[in-house]
């Protein structure tokens, strides 16, 4: 991101605007910031979901859509008013003490840069001066940090599914998290230059265990060392285990929102806990599945070695272990086919099934 010159005195931060997208959501990011002022009186930050090893044209598709400068800003950088800073891929994007944190934490409901880890970073720091809002994307990531940012008094805004080109992460935020605004992106604009304009809403005492809370999570999105950190004390055990490292996984809660955590750091909905679990079950079909094929492959040259050799009744055994095999290797490989990546997500979107 460019940098101001020399002895030119920054805008002072009184507000942060954090903005949450995934699938759907550059076309709604457009909406959104292409309204936004020149003379925006607060900070924006962009996670958008992206393949981790793809080039991010979102800051130039940003600046050229709008008013205000877009970049992916340097770790530590000061925050500034009236600039667009968007996560770069693969690293989460956190707000500390008035400074940015480009970080390579732990994923969090398997993205890297995380909606959540944002969100609660905002909250965090600026409490009743945060502005969380939730755009079209799938599956759930944002709602938790978005009942963060509503827990420690900041706005909560989401986009109208009816308007969202991917209904799942804002119909999720309704449901877990009391919106003060629901409206189409290409009203969002407007309604946040207004916002930024009025005094906060008025400051709330929050527990000590959730001021604690939030904070370890923010150290473990910007630092990893979760336990070390101490992240085993923080939630009740469960016997579930994390799909990315196996680790033993601790149940949070926040509000009617069940999360859970790995000790090394992962993070997950209950929906994107479920999709992991399924997506790890299917990769398990497949590699039984080859090594049942390959076993049949083995046999069968074993086989011909020996009825070239002249062991023909020898090799007719390994000939029949191989033919019984392949019939396993056929049951397995319909299983495989059959295999669903269950989610939350694509489960809300059947009709329940009669009892």
């Amino acid at each position: 991101m460019a940098r101001r010159k020399a002895g030119k005195k920054r805008p002072s931060v009184s507000r942060a605007v954090v903005i949450g997208a995934s699938a759907g959501g550059v076309e709604t990011l457009k909406e959104v910031v292409s309204r936004l002022p020149t003379d925006f009186a607060a900070a924006v930050f962009v996670v958008l979901h992206i393949p981790p090893f793809t080039a991010s044209f979102l800051p130039e598709i940003l600046t050229g859509c709008g008013r205000l400068p877009a970049g992916h800003p340097e770790d530590g950088a000061a925050i500034e008013m009236g600039r667009v800073y968007v996560a770069p891929p693969d690293h989460h994007l956190l707000i500390e003490r008035g400074r940015i944190r480009v970080a390579k934490g732990p994923k969090e409901n398997r993205f890297r840069p995380s909606i959540d880890a944002l969100f609660r970073s905002a909250a965090y720091n600026f409490h009743t001066r945060a502005i969380g809002v939730v755009l079209s994307g799938a599956l759930d990531d944002g709602s938790a940090g978005l009942w963060s940012i509503k827990r420690f008094g900041g706005v909560a805004i989401v986009q109208d599914p009816a308007d969202a080109r991917f209904v799942s992460m804002p119909e999720s935020a309704l449901q877990y998290v009391e919106a003060d605004h629901r409206l189409p992106a290409r009203e969002i604009g407007a309604l946040l230059a207004r916002l930024v304009e009025e005094p906060p809403p008025r400051a709330r005492t929050i527990e000590s265990k959730s001021r604690i809370r939030t904070a370890k999570e923010i150290e473990i999105a910007a630092e990893d060392g979760a336990f070390q950190k101490g992240i085993m004390d923080l939630g009740a055990l469960t016997p579930f285990t994390c799909p990315e490292c196996h680790g033993i996984l601790v149940k949070l809660e926040d509000g009617k929102m069940s999360r859970f955590r790995c000790h090394t750091g992962h993070a997950y909905t209950d929906s994107a806990l479920l999709e992991g679990v399924m997506e790890s079950t299917g990769e398990m079909l497949w590699q039984v599945m080859r090594s049942l094929e390959e076993a049949v492959m083995v046999l069968d040259d074993m086989a011909r070695h020996l009825k070239a050799a002249g062991s023909k009744k020898r090799a007719r055994i390994f000939f029949a272990k191989a033919r019984e095999l392949e019939k396993r290797s056929k049951t397995f490989h319909s299983a495989t086919l059959d295999h669903e990546s269950l989610s939350g997500d694509n489960l809300g979107q059947d009709d329940v099934p009669p009892s």
